[in-house]
């Protein structure tokens, strides 16, 4: 039998065209059903149930178990996923993929899609051209499932013939004879074919092959086939080296998880093989040992029932590997960084909205929470710790000293960096993908909130100096007047802190209490609520005083309306929350004053 350097080409083409028609169905059903998955994705709880049922569904519709894990790392690294779903979901991810080994076996070997392939992509070619979206994805897909089974039965014709010239394989005989040995042997090679090709589908349609043109027997295949499941680990573990080490922990796990049920299944081989040929020949009416022909499905069954029975026996376990791997990857301590330097906006969160709109919003938190709350509250000449403490704010206020602290400096090399930051990511996410008029929205609430924080920055600036000046003069009644301005302020910042500590349940209930603030905000006014006449009138204060105070209590009572809005914005930015703020919200487009 002579195969040459054409021929084995010709092999290696085939396997190309499998590869490419697999990543083409596989692109088609994300861009069809992506997004969802990722909602559902992102929304998936810590029950390790519901994780698991989320992986399975999602690998299913999208047939890529490899872009469910790099979806889940992508997420973990987000933190938009525990440790403990991630792990839910990947042992999900796992079983859905047993769906790709089922239609190779049954519409690969059992029926002639070849005959129908071509036709499909006719059918696929054509609707690639509509203009509807999902009809122009669902095209693709077709024409990616064609692709894939031709590329199969390329593959097919394309393998020697081994019935017609056995002496050939001669030299493996010896290899597939040496018990336990000759599994090791066969799950190395397994492995090794899914490291090189970096698609376990890919790896198994060639066990498939190797087994029904009878190259191996059936229990070598399934050695290769728990190496498969060993080297798809590795995909995600690759990803994971750039991420965090919430990422890295995720990717640990996967491959934790799949070498203990190979390690289990390795101690039972014989009995579990055993098992699924009396299934098989009771379904197919003849054993996977005896005869190629019942091998495929035989193989499908195999890799359906080890990863099923090893999820549910590890799933019970899940606790115990979540702390395996956070010993073996440790949490990493960041070095304390300029709040100038960006510290989530990167080209890894870009990869899905979920992710990206993550970033952008833990950013945005970030400068409110570290150097924004630091001018605000040092402007006002109170200390973090202070507010943050049970004191009373008017014990702080009446004890209050000037905090020395340039605003100018601090908002030119850092606010202001980081703001720019935020919006040229937001304008790059717009410009890359497609997103729905929802995350439109999320994005436009996130980068609405961080201009009024600036601009919040930039009043305190203003304000600061006129409260020095005031706050310890001799004229009690302009030193009352100011300190009820910074009363206040305080007041909303310090609601801000106690929302941002507490859980879900019972935010509603201090989000009551930020839009009563807002509410009241409107007394600072001094000019609205006639206070600035009376004072006038009463000599407790001159027209210089008068002048300066008439203008300062506008700018607080801005102040502090814009602080509510801000978290509103930032953590509750449903349409019945947000028509409660007066102000008219502006487009998210005005361009930043640099």
């Amino acid at each position: 039998m002579e195969y040459g350097l054409f021929e084995f080409l010709t092999l290696l083409g085939s396997l190309g065209l499998f590869l490419y028609g697999m990543k083409v169905m596989s692109d088609s059903l994300l861009k069809l059903a992506g997004d969802k998955m990722r909602s559902i994705l992102a929304a998936s709880t810590s029950n390790r149930f519901l994780a698991l049922l989320t992986g399975f569904f999602i690998t299913s519709a999208i047939q890529s178990s490899s872009a469910t894990t790099l979806m889940v790392v992508s997420f973990v690294n987000a933190q938009l996923l525990t440790l403990t779903e991630a792990v839910g979901v990947i042992m999900g991810a796992n079983i859905g993929t047993t769906i790709t080994a089922w239609l190779i076996s049954i519409l690969g070997f059992k029926v002639k899609m070849s005959a129908i392939a071509l036709p499909l992509v006719g059918v696929g070619f054509l609707l690639s051209f509509s203009r509807q979206e999902k009809r122009k994805h669902f095209g693709m897909f077709l024409v990616g499932f064609a692709l894939l089974f031709i590329g199969l039965q390329f593959l097919k014709d394309s393998v020697p013939d081994i019935g017609a010239h056995p002496e050939t394989l001669e030299f493996l005989r010896s290899y597939t004879q040496m018990g336990y040995l000759s599994i090791l042997l066969f799950l190395i090679i397994g492995t090794l074919l899914t490291l090189i090709i970096q698609s376990s589908s890919a790896t198994m349609a060639l066990t498939l092959l190797m087994t029904h043109q009878g190259w191996i027997p059936f229990d070598m295949a399934c050695a290769m086939v728990l190496g498969e499941n060993i080297g798809t680990t590795i995909t995600a573990n690759l990803a994971a080296i750039i991420s965090n080490f919430h990422a890295k922990r995720a990717a640990l796990a996967h491959l934790i998880f799949n070498l203990l049920g190979v390690l289990w299944v390795l101690i039972l081989f014989y009995p579990f093989l055993q098992v699924i040929d009396i299934v098989v020949t009771n379904i197919e009416g003849q054993s996977p040992m005896v005869t190629t022909l019942a091998v495929p499905v035989a193989i499908a069954l195999f890799h359906t029932c080890f990863n099923i029975l090893n999820a549910f026996i590890l799933i019970w376990f899940l606790p115990v590997i979540v702390k395996i791997v956070i010993r073996l990857v440790p949490e990493v301590i960041e070095k304390a960084v300029e709040v100038d330097v960006p510290k989530y906006l990167d080209e890894g969160s870009m990869k899905y909205p979920q992710t990206a709109i993550k970033a952008i919003y833990d950013e945005s938190i970030r400068l409110l929470q570290n150097t924004a709350y630091m001018v605000i509250v040092n402007g006002l000449n109170v200390h973090r710790k202070d507010l943050e403490s049970d004191v009373d704010l008017d014990e702080l206020i009446e004890a209050s000293s000037i905090i020395k602290i340039d605003i100018e400096q601090i908002y030119s090399s850092q606010i202001k960096n980081i703001y720019g930051a935020i919006l040229e990511y937001a304008t790059k996410l717009q410009s890359r993908m497609e997103l729905k008029s929802d995350e439109v929205e999320r994005i436009r609430n996130l980068l609405i909130a961080d201009r009024k924080l600036v601009s919040v920055v930039k009043k305190i600036k203003r304000l600061r100096a006129n409260i020095d000046h005031y706050e310890k003069s001799d004229n009690a009644a302009i030193r009352r007047e100011y300190n009820l301005l910074k009363h206040r302020i305080l007041k909303v910042v310090r609601l801000i802190h106690t929302l941002e500590s507490e859980d879900e349940k019972i935010r509603s209930h201090f989000t009551q209490k930020l839009l009563k603030q807002r509410r009241k905000a409107k007394e600072l006014d001094v000019l609205r609520n006639g206070r600035i006449d009376k004072l006038l009138l009463a000599g407790d204060i001159d027209e210089h005083m008068a002048s300066s105070l008439m203008n300062d209590s506008l700018e607080a009572m801005r102040m502090a309306q814009m602080l509510v809005d801000i978290i509103l914005l930032m953590h509750l930015p449903e349409d019945e929350i947000m028509n409660t703020v007066e102000d008219e919200i502006a487009p998210a487009c005005a361009v930043f004053d640099r």
